[in-house]
């Protein structure tokens, strides 16, 4: 990979055989590397998952926008839908938002399943070089398509992009200190309330959505600046302080019955070993994917039927406030984790699963009076999932030892996007059904 930090070392004293005090250059060296790599990994989560944020927030756009045809340079940034269900109370589009939630998402699945098997065996820069090219190539061919089934096929290209990406990148943490987790997971947070609110103020102000999906190519690019010229060279994992002693006081996932570790390298853990580590994992991987499955139900098949008619917003913008503030409330959380830690996710699990409930009665009954509560409850959403999320890698990497972290990391990150299928697969009946309603 890009640039080059040197290998670490340390001096000793010839006499008495202890570690001398590091030379102040060299320190300054040393914090100087952490910086860049906590940067790069921020970036790194910023630049992966904007793609996919950005699809989610144009869905309604996606699937109701009339294309010009021609040489039409511009069109309505809040555009009249094609097809509605003119019938139901809830202005239906003719194909629901999570069309779009599975077209973003079922690629990413179809990799995060292969990847522990053999995904390890292919260098990190040409997995990084794709996953740029394909989040370029998402943006392009949205934002020049004239049909839903072409920009749906943009979208998957934006999917693989960010599938591709989160796994290549976990992974990566496993070579560099532990803090490196928590700087990629605000980096994530951060391209939710960016991709999000970007997308919703260049609407807002007056460019179409073709025109704010190419202003976004800068993206892919800072991608690859940020992982062949920001990140140094690996180094060996020294966690320290704080960590270690947390480290030390948790109780291991993998048990006794693992076999030991032939080397530090994944690529090297035999199908046995794989698979006791898989089971230590179930019980932070089972949570997530609930948390995941309750939030996406909200956001892909219930935010377009959360529609208030007695606001001056339009059913386009209400849809982009709501994912723009859950993106917001995911940022938070997902940047938390040096103020707060949650050792036991199903809470968090528990509580998502109700907002889910609580909302779905609204659906059917109407019964909050007004949009601003729905909003608070969104963004209370969006605290629950990057908190689940953040904390469950954190909480992987402190119990996992350093030769199986690099698998852990990639198996567990099959847990969001496995709630996210199961919810775009049951949100489109629901969504079916309660539109056909008069």
């Amino acid at each position: 990979m890009g640039g080059c930090a040197g290998s670490r070392r340390r001096l000793l004293d010839s006499e008495g055989g202890e570690t001398a005090p590091e030379p102040r250059p060299r320190l300054l060296d040393r914090q100087g590397a952490l910086w860049k790599n906590a940067m790069g990994f921020w970036l790194l989560g910023l630049c992966n998952n904007f793609s996919y944020v950005v699809m989610l927030s144009a869905a309604h756009d996606i699937l109701s926008h009339q294309r010009a045809s021609g040489n039409q340079s511009r069109v309505d940034p809040d555009p009249a839908p094609t097809t509605r269900n003119s019938s139901s109370r809830f202005d239906c589009n003719s194909v629901s938002t999570a069309a779009v939630l599975l077209a973003d998402i079922l690629p990413t699945l179809v990799i995060k399943l292969l990847a522990p098997l053999g995904l390890h065996l292919l260098p990190y820069s040409p997995r990084v070089l794709v996953s740029g090219i394909c989040s370029a190539g998402s943006f392009i061919l949205v934002a020049f398509s004239h049909s839903v089934g072409t920009s749906l096929c943009g979208v998957v290209l934006a999917s693989i992009s960010s599938g591709l990406g989160e796994v290549t990148f976990l992974s990566l943490t496993a070579f560099y200190p532990r803090a490196v987790i928590s700087w990629w997971s605000s980096g994530t947070g951060g391209a939710g309330l960016l991709g999000a609110l970007s997308y919703l103020g260049l609407t807002q102000a007056g460019l179409s959505p073709q025109h704010t999906l190419l202003s976004m190519l800068g993206i892919p690019a800072l991608l690859l600046a940020s992982y062949f010229f920001l990140l140094t060279s690996p180094e060996p994992q020294d966690p320290g302080g704080e960590e270690e002693a947390e480290t030390s006081a948790r109780q291991p996932l993998i048990n006794s019955e693992a076999p030991e570790a032939k080397s530090d390298s994944s690529s090297n853990l035999s199908l046995q070993e794989r698979w006791t580590v898989f089971k230590g994992l179930l019980w932070y991987i089972v949570p997530l994917v609930l948390v995941y499955f309750a939030e996406y139900f909200i956001n892909q098949g219930l935010f377009e039927l959360l529609f208030f008619r007695n606001t001056s917003l339009t059913h386009a913008q209400q849809y982009r406030w709501y994912q723009m503030l859950y993106q917001a409330g995911v940022f938070v959380s997902r940047s938390s984790l040096r103020c707060c830690r949650i050792r036991f996710t199903w809470v968090l699990a528990l509580l998502q699963c109700f907002n889910l409930a609580f909302l779905l009665v609204d659906v059917w009954l109407s019964f909050l009076p007004s949009i601003y509560l729905v909003f608070l409850i969104i963004l209370y959403e969006g605290l629950l999932g990057g908190a689940a999320y953040v904390n469950t890698f954190h909480n992987i990497a402190l119990e996992t030892s350093d030769e199986h972290r690099e698998f852990a990391m990639a198996a567990a990150c099959i847990s969001d996007t496995l709630g996210i299928s199961l919810s775009g697969l049951l949100a489109l009946p629901l969504h079916d059904f309660l539109c056909h309603l008069s």
